[in-house]
């Protein structure tokens, strides 16, 4: 079960995202932000619209998301981490680096390709613990 609803290409402009300020344990644990960074210094939020359509870059695999958090920090040794929260279409929620995303319009037939795949995953995943439920 997802702890967020999800979103599809006609009501991703309905998510809502998280930002105006660092988020905090207690917003994650309240599920309107998706991580709280409590080890670095000097936290602000980026500037970026929320919800914004990206293809996100995990290993060697992209999937449609939305940005609905995005903050920017800096460890000890002043490295500058641009940290995102993300919320993939079925309603998984992940953190990801600003660098491994591109943003994109709703409109871009990458996103919207990449989204449709994952709706259909879902479904199909939906459709198969249905099926494993009525085995029992």
């Amino acid at each position: 079960m997802s702890a967020r609803a999800g979103f599809n290409a006609a009501t991703w402009k309905l998510v809502r995202g998280f930002g105006g300020r660092c988020a905090t344990p207690h917003d994650v644990e309240e599920k309107h932000a998706v991580f709280a960074l409590g080890e670095t210094l000097n936290g602000r939020t980026l500037e970026i619209d929320h919800p914004q359509p990206v293809i996100w870059y995990d290993e060697d695999e992209e999937f449609a998301a939305l940005i609905i958090q995005a903050e920017t920090h800096e460890t000890e040794d002043g490295e500058k981490l641009d940290v995102l929260g993300l919320l993939l279409p079925g309603g998984e929620t992940k953190v990801a680096f600003l660098e491994d995303v591109d943003q994109v319009a709703a409109s871009d037939p990458v996103w919207l390709s990449l989204l449709e795949a994952d709706l259909e995953d879902e479904d199909g995943a939906e459709w198969a613990s249905e099926m494993d439920d009525d085995d029992q």
